[in-house]
């Protein structure tokens, strides 16, 4: 299937009319929370309101914890997200995904309504 990246509008929940652009996020389903830069953080404005421990493919890191405002393409979604000092990008995981009722279609590589279960 390859890489799934997206553009997508990202916005501190305060501000939710005050998007930034991302023109390549990267959405890996192996992730759970979203994952953002900490400039982006910072431009944000985002509060941090705790520290989670995370483990990434090399190792286990301590990041801040914040919440962010999310769109794509008319869904959206404001959840959990962790701030790393490391990675340069946006990377969606599936809370985000699942948030905002959407899916991997693997045949095409592109994002898709999802079905939202109460269950």
């Amino acid at each position: 299937m390859g890489h799934v990246r997206v553009k997508i509008k990202i916005a501190n929940p305060a501000r939710r009319d005050q998007p930034i652009e991302v023109m390549d996020a990267l959405v890996d389903t192996g992730a759970t929370w979203t994952v953002i830069p900490r400039s982006l953080a910072d431009q944000l404005g985002l509060d941090i309101i705790g520290r989670k421990r995370v483990r990434t493919a090399e190792t286990e890191v301590q990041l801040d914890h914040s919440f962010a405002y999310i769109e794509y393409d008319g869904h959206d979604s404001v959840g959990d997200v962790v701030i790393s000092d490391a990675d340069p990008g946006v990377l969606v995981g599936v809370l985000t995904l699942e948030g905002m009722a959407l899916a991997v279609d693997p045949q095409s590589g592109r994002l898709v309504d999802s079905e939202l279960l109460l269950l």
